[in-house]
């Protein structure tokens, strides 16, 4: 049964994800199905809050969930402000020629397999083109990232969820009975 109005904002990755009756690490329950269609309602810092089309809600790693497009902006409407890709296309350009380099150096003889290995270590690059998609790896953030050419959104981080916070609490005051001050 779907709930009357329900109109998902993301769906589960493809590996599916486990879900948590509260954003607390401990207790998962039941884990999503992949590419579930869901509404993300709420949000605590990584976690998620997010509600099924038969009304059954959960918490879950907010920023595994993949957005659904929205609606494109009416004319004369306002453009949303969205992350732009470039500048980790253009890093990613530079860590590959970086790359390149290092691979042409070992092939020529002037590297050996250490100092390849040198060279590369922590260079970590990430891109994948499939016609107007794009996800890209933001070494930075520890995250792959979704582009559709009009912004982007995390697909995939390599933390999972932290706990959060308990809320401040007022600090306790004693208080002497009457007689006693």
């Amino acid at each position: 049964m779907t709930t009357p109005g329900f109109r998902p904002t993301h769906v589960v990755p493809p590996q599916g994800m486990p879900a948590w009756a509260a954003p607390d690490p401990a207790g998962a329950t039941v884990p999503l199905d992949a590419l579930l269609p869901v509404q993300l309602v709420d949000r605590r810092g990584d976690w998620g809050r997010i509600v099924c089309a038969n009304g059954w809600s959960a918490w879950v790693d907010g920023r595994l969930l993949i957005a659904v497009p929205k609606d494109p902006p009416t004319p004369g409407g306002p453009l949303g402000n969205a992350p732009d890709p470039r500048p980790l296309l253009a890093r990613a350009e530079a860590d590959l020629a970086r790359y390149r380099t290092a691979v042409e150096d070992l092939a020529a003889g002037e590297l050996d397999g250490e100092a390849f290995r040198h060279r590369t270590r922590n260079l970590r690059i990430g891109v994948v083109v499939d016609g107007p998609d794009v996800w890209l790896y933001d070494e930075e953030q520890g995250q792959w990232v979704y582009g559709d050419g009009t912004g982007l959104s995390t697909y995939a981080t390599d933390a999972g969820p932290r706990a959060t916070a308990p809320p401040a609490r007022a600090p306790t005051r004693l208080v002497a009975p009457e007689g006693e001050r």
